[in-house]
């Protein structure tokens, strides 16, 4: 109950091959893209690794190649929630016996809930499991919005819920968090495009499905945020953001992969139904990159 958990955290990527199933060779080399940028974390089956498309025993594997090719190089923090609680405790179980680090909890998605409902599911699947827990707010998804007096309420009541991703893309929300209640939970900003203005509020970090793509440079950002360079982060910042924007402006896992074709490694399509962009929607990101990377040189 010790881990110090700050900085970037890549949501990763899940490769598919030319069939549909788990690239695991792929797969590793995502994991070493991140950390050999400077990554903080690296999350494994989450919204970006298209978790909702991912059978029982993929997750697993998942995890369990995740946190082999990671080698305690830096914490994986693996994604158990489930649409039932029996379900999130059976993987939140297995994640441990693994060595994952960090447990993060998404809301049932299937069946919207009551909130008071989704307190009980997250009380019990926390209090199954030893490991840091982080809570995974992502209404947009779930139906339910974890509101920040909640989120203090099972921090103060449960020793282990230690962390929050907060993709609520409410600004005034995560701010509360970060402002108001940082003395009992670290809040982890999970809406991208607000990285900067996050960490500058002093957020725990960020987890970027965007750091697939772009890793070297939100790590430039976050260290200069946090070695005083606020000017120098702001200027990253301000050629960062078009790539991060093109990102968010089409469907997020797609554009996720096709940033990480461009930039050279190759994790195959979405799985069915979802639909690898068209050229009209690649664009964007193809020319948000071409020009960061000028601007690099």
């Amino acid at each position: 109950m010790t881990l110090d958990l700050h900085g970037v955290l890549t949501a990763l990527a899940t490769p598919f091959d030319a069939e549909g199933a788990i690239d695991e060779a792929t797969l590793r080399r995502v994991v070493d893209r991140s950390i050999d940028a400077g990554v903080d974390g690296v999350v494994a089956a989450g919204s970006t690794g298209e978790v909702g498309a991912l059978g029982r025993d993929e997750r697993l594997r998942l995890v369990d190649t995740i946190i082999d090719q990671t080698a305690g190089r830096v914490p994986v923090i693996a994604q158990t929630g489930a649409t039932s609680t029996a379900e999130a405790i059976s993987l939140s179980r297995a994640a441990e016996r693994s060595g994952a680090d960090v447990l993060m909890l998404v809301t049932p998605f299937y069946e919207p809930l009551s909130l008071e409902e989704t307190v009980q599911y997250i009380t019990e699947v926390a209090g199954a499991v030893d490991l840091p827990v982080m809570l995974y707010n992502i209404p947009a998804a779930t139906g339910v919005n974890l509101d920040p007096a909640t989120v203090r309420s099972l921090a103060e009541q449960n020793e282990n819920i230690r962390f929050i991703k907060d993709s609520s893309a409410n600004w005034e929300q995560a701010l509360e968090l970060i402002r108001l209640h940082g003395d009992v939970i670290d809040t982890f900003i999970g809406w991208d495009v607000y990285l900067y203005s996050a960490l500058v509020e002093g957020a725990a970090g960020v987890m970027a499905g965007a750091a697939n793509v772009v890793p070297e440079e939100i790590v430039a950002v976050t260290r200069r945020i946090k070695g005083g360079d606020l000017e120098g982060a702001r200027e990253l910042w301000s050629r960062l953001y078009p790539v991060i924007a093109s990102l968010f402006a089409v469907p997020f896992i797609p554009a996720v992969k096709a940033g990480l074709s461009l930039t050279g490694l190759e994790v195959g399509a979405p799985r069915r139904p979802v639909a690898p962009l068209d050229e009209a929607a690649l664009a964007p990101i193809r020319q948000a990159l071409a020009e960061l990377r000028e601007g690099r040189g």
